[in-house]
């Protein structure tokens, strides 16, 4: 009887840890879940440097935006950073008229209001600066012509580069 009695106790002084949001060795070794709001949210940049033209590019750019979209649902910053040939799918994707497979999940990105930086730089390297600027897409060079990734990491960001 004592057993249970003691169990019953250490039970009810676990469950308020964990919603007191008190980190609870043997709760996270059981895999158990965290109070509601006890862990901070994080801050992502997440970086597409993949193109378009193989399958491999569109993996990378797909899971890009699967991480974006699933970190922001849980409440992090996100930053989505179209760098390199990545600047391919900043272009194709901000066309009204694009036909894209991803062109539904970049919007719902857009709308879910995930900062879009692209570079500068890689855009006119890779030949969609032109096409960015008419659709008023803003470009950043604050670094060489590419956007800082030290302002980020400087911000707390974590950096995800595909």
């Amino acid at each position: 009887m004592r057993d249970v009695v003691r169990k019953a106790l250490l039970g009810g002084v676990i469950l308020m840890g964990v919603q007191m949001g008190i980190p609870i060795p043997s709760v996270q070794a059981a895999g158990l879940p965290a109070a509601p709001g006890a862990a901070q949210a994080g801050k992502y940049a997440i970086i597409l440097q993949a193109g378009k033209e193989s399958h491999e590019g569109m993996a990378r750019a797909v899971h890009a935006f699967l991480y974006a979209k699933e970190l922001k649902e849980h409440g992090h910053k996100v930053v989505l950073i179209f760098d390199g040939a990545g600047t391919e799918w900043a272009e194709e994707l901000s066309n009204p008229e694009s036909q894209s497979q991803l062109k539904p999940m970049y919007d719902q990105l857009k709308q879910a209001g995930i900062v879009e930086i692209v570079c500068d730089f890689c855009a006119g390297a890779f030949a969609v600066k032109e096409r960015l600027a008419q659709r008023q897409v803003p470009m950043t060079a604050e670094y060489a012509g590419h956007p800082s990734i030290a302002k980020w990491a400087d911000e707390g960001y974590q950096l995800v580069v595909l």
